[in-house]
């Protein structure tokens, strides 16, 4: 959510900053509507302060044998009027919180206007495999290899998703223990969500009202509870409604969760396999940082997505988003990107983002300054740490071999029984 102050104070500058995103937005009426919100309060004010004043001069005037009728007919217009006034303040407030609550957050302002046409790419990593062979893509090596079994959970289930099977469910098993042993190492508190959550849940985290149908809904329960998309979803709501200590911040979770997206089933043709699904796993960073901590906890999760891919000895790629391909709730995104050889180009395998107060707003998430008291919006931010189902198409077709086998990064291998070579059957 937007601050309203903000808006009220420098409407140029919001109007100027989402224009950034794509967003031409009209604050007139918005502001015409606070106007007069605040002439009401000022006047319910007023009339309270008349109607406890009249009230409380009741007592001397029967005292003194005066006429109190007039007194009761004025209290009672104070109290029409009030009542009155409190209704058209309430369907103000209204109509005011309809209109920002669909409003994207502002980009930070070093980032380039437009989309992923202007991401720029900060910084490459590891040499690009090249083959001295025919290269097959990683549909064909997974199934070679029985890794995957996409017939059966077509069958099973339907298109845009898969069954690890054999070594490949003990390869997703490896990639999964590998991120958690990394984040219990950097002090990062291990949390596993329910992947079944409240509206309020998805308001918090931006994505309500805007983006309720890219979501997968709960046909019959009461109230509504939808599947989560991603476990931050979960963790930007594990303090909604609380007001933190400055001494307890950051605070830095993971969650370990599948990933439940509606919108899959409009990938491209040659998004095929793994590379968009329905339902895939990921392990989610999260942070709640002070506004003075907020970029050093960017900078911290940008730095742990790069070095989790770098340790896997795979090619990829960091690149800062142009505002109008970073999120809607988000003021700020990096990627990083994996080299997927069959399609000659690269996949995001985590988004680093930094919210700034935009999801606080929403959820009235807070802290408390340890020196002055006062009460602030808290900072929130994400980063895969990381989703598997691009990592192993990644793994496969950049370590596969001429004979068919695929190398497994050494980094994984003790979580496969120091298996070093995945052979085909």
């Amino acid at each position: 959510m937007l601050d309203l102050n903000l808006i009220r104070k420098n409407s140029k500058f919001v109007h100027d900053a989402l224009l950034k995103k794509g967003w031409d937005v009209d604050f007139s009426e918005l502001l015409a509507n606070d106007e007069r919100r605040r002439e009401l309060l000022t006047n319910v004010e007023a009339n309270k302060a008349e109607q406890n004043r009249l009230s409380a001069s009741i007592p001397q005037v029967k005292k003194a044998g005066g006429d109190i009728t007039l007194i009761f007919a004025r209290v009672k217009e104070l109290k029409a009027l009030n009542a009155s006034g409190e209704e058209e303040i309430a369907e103000l407030e209204k109509k005011m919180q309809k209109f920002l609550e669909v409003l994207p957050n502002l980009p930070d302002p070093d980032l380039v206007d437009g989309g992923k046409e202007n991401n720029v790419v900060l910084q490459v990593y590891n040499e690009k495999p090249t083959f001295d062979f025919v290269p097959k893509d990683h549909v064909e090596l997974c199934e070679s290899l029985g890794l995957i079994d996409y017939k059966r959970s077509a069958k099973i289930s339907g298109s845009g998703t898969w069954i690890y099977k054999n070594l490949g469910a003990q390869l997703e098993w490896a990639l999964l223990n590998y991120f958690i042993d990394e984040h219990l190492a950097d002090g990062y508190e291990m949390i596993l969500p329910p992947h079944l959550l409240n509206y309020e849940s998805g308001y918090t985290a931006g994505q309500f009202p805007k983006f309720e149908e890219d979501v997968f809904w709960l046909e019959g329960m009461e109230p509504r509870r939808f599947m989560l998309p991603t476990a931050e979803t979960a963790l930007v709501n594990l303090h909604r409604n609380e007001i933190l200590s400055e001494d307890e911040l950051p605070k830095r979770y993971f969650g370990v969760t599948p990933c439940y997206r509606s919108e899959a089933g409009s990938y491209r043709t040659e998004e095929r396999g793994m590379i968009r699904g329905y339902q895939f796993n990921k392990v989610e960073m999260f942070q709640y940082a002070t506004l003075e901590g907020s970029d050093a906890a960017f900078e911290e999760l940008v730095g742990k997505a790069v070095s989790l891919v770098n340790k896997l000895g795979l090619h990829f790629r960091l690149s800062k988003l142009a505002a109008g391909d970073c999120s809607h709730s988000m003021a700020r995104t990096y990627d990083v990107e994996v080299w997927i050889p069959s399609m000659g180009i690269y996949k995001e395998v985590s988004s680093a983002s930094n919210a700034r107060d935009y999801q606080a707003r929403r959820g009235m998430i807070r802290y408390r300054e340890k020196e002055s008291g006062k009460v602030q919006y808290l900072h929130t931010l994400n980063a895969s740490g990381l989703a598997t189902s691009r990592l192993i198409p990644a793994i496969v077709e950049q370590n596969q071999q001429g004979d068919g086998s695929v190398i497994v990064p050494e980094v994984l291998r003790k979580y496969l029984h120091g298996l070093e070579v995945i052979k085909p059957l």
